[in-house]
């Protein structure tokens, strides 16, 4: 998302921030929002079939430098979202998005400024950041 896209994506948020115009309204839908998110990646796994989950304890060879940890570290997904779960999660993403970005503006913050300030401590920290 460039500059441009996220500080339009933020003023129309703001702009059509009105039912939920209560920070606690908002703190509530972001917590639903984000749930619906999970929900939407187990049903792509329990409901279609489309990924699976294939998940076991991580094995990192004990003499693993920091740096090569994620070489070893899976993901623990089979398989691809189809274009029908892949359409239902950009969508819930989408919805979770909005909620953030309506924090922001009820709360005076700038999302691209957080988002620049995220990647900068990013790079600055690289591996270190373990998050």
């Amino acid at each position: 998302m460039s500059d441009k896209n996220c500080q339009q994506f933020q003023n129309t948020v703001a702009e059509y921030l009105v039912r939920h115009r209560s920070v606690l309204d908002v703190i509530s839908k972001l917590q639903e929002s984000a749930a619906h998110v999970n929900r939407a990646i187990v049903n792509s796994v329990i409901t279609c079939g489309c990924l699976k989950i294939d998940a076991s304890r991580q094995q990192v060879p004990t003499n693993a430098s920091l740096s090569d940890m994620a070489n070893y570290m899976q993901t623990h997904l089979k398989g691809s979202l189809c274009p029908i779960c892949a359409e239902n999660l950009q969508e819930e993403i989408g919805d979770t998005l909005f909620y953030l970005t309506g924090i922001c503006a009820l709360l005076g913050l700038d999302l691209d400024d957080i988002i620049y300030k995220e990647n900068k401590r990013l790079e600055t920290l690289g591996i270190y950041n373990l998050t």
